[in-house]
């Protein structure tokens, strides 16, 4: 590991270690925990100030400019891990204080809230008024609107942050995940075409959102970077916990906790009664599936009504929003 340059008292016993730089903290976690210089059988948390080579879902690149959240938390467990884990993060990671702070600004100014897109990022989708009211204009007969629907203009999602889980495993055995989460705070990457990675989303900082606020919040300062790491400690060991009582309660045909984590997940999802295109790749073929976004089922796969009237049950899949 790289050299110890901060310790949190108030994470002690989370074992938070803070470096200046990484080159991934998922990977410096795990190789810590595989080789034995970290014990599997307790909760670690490592936090940089950059990364070097930042990871993202599907070996996607994740930017690490400083001035942001670079945090993994690895915790023993021992169940499977399924769909549900990354929707039940986001949900607990959108529950933050700075969070529901800044969601209670933007919705008494009637913006969009910052909430959950399936299946592990937080963010929000600009309003489409701005888009429909173009469209309406430039046709009375509601011909652009059919066109545009037919061209399938995509809205760009607006990331605040991503979330990567990854296995632990030794001698073939699970013993653990790590949760990694990447929170732009004061810096938002400019993404390109080529950093993008073809994905239809823009990156957004909580800064750039506090700056869209004022006047509203000129007497509110950003969290600071320790702040930060405490809530989302926080958040992520209430996922954690969430995630094994759900685990506990399946066998005995109770569906209390799933049913309230539904509920709250449903009041919290960007994707919710959007227009989706949905791309998927079977055997080096892709399938493209047009729908409404309807929610997620008991299981974290996002459920998608098609416009035949079928709802179709997606465990994967690129995700525009269209229009």
């Amino acid at each position: 590991m790289p050299p110890l340059i901060n310790f949190s008292p108030a994470l002690s016993e989370l074992n938070h270690r803070h470096v200046a730089s990484s080159a991934s903290t998922n990977s410096e976690l795990i190789a810590a925990l595989q080789d034995g210089t970290l014990d599997a059988a307790t909760v670690h948390v490592l936090t940089a100030e950059t990364q070097s080579a930042g990871r993202g879902q599907h070996g996607r690149s994740w930017q690490s400019p400083r001035g942001n959240v670079y945090l993994s938390l690895y915790h023993p467990v021992h169940m499977p891990i399924s769909g549900l884990l990354s929707l039940i993060i986001g949900l607990e990671l959108a529950k933050m204080p700075v969070i529901q702070t800044v969601n209670g600004q933007l919705q008494a100014q009637g913006l969009t809230p910052i909430g959950v897109k399936w299946a592990n990022d937080l963010g929000f989708y600009q309003s489409q008024a701005s888009h429909h009211s173009e469209l309406a204009h430039s046709a009375p007969d509601g011909s652009a609107l059919d066109s545009a629907i037919s061209l399938q203009r995509t809205l760009p999602f607006q990331k605040l942050a991503g979330i990567l889980i990854e296995p632990v495993t030794k001698s073939g055995k699970l013993v653990g995940v790590v949760l990694g989460i990447g929170l732009n705070v004061k810096a938002a990457p400019t993404l390109t075409a080529q950093t993008s990675e073809g994905m239809s989303y823009q990156a957004i900082s909580l800064q750039d959102i506090y700056a869209v606020l004022q006047p509203a919040t000129q007497a509110t300062r950003l969290p600071d970077l320790q702040t930060l790491y405490q809530q989302m400690s926080k958040a992520l060991m209430a996922a954690m916990t969430r995630f094994e009582h759900l685990a506990i309660e399946k066998p005995t045909g109770h569906t209390y906790y799933l049913d309230r984590f539904l509920q709250q997940f449903a009041a919290m999802d960007a994707l919710a009664g959007l227009r989706l295109r949905v791309t998927q790749d079977y055997n080096n073929e892709k399938k493209v599936m047009t729908g409404v976004a309807c929610g997620v089922d008991t299981h974290g796969c996002l459920q998608l009504q098609q416009d035949n009237g079928k709802i179709s049950t997606l465990f994967t899949g690129r995700i525009d929003v269209i229009y």
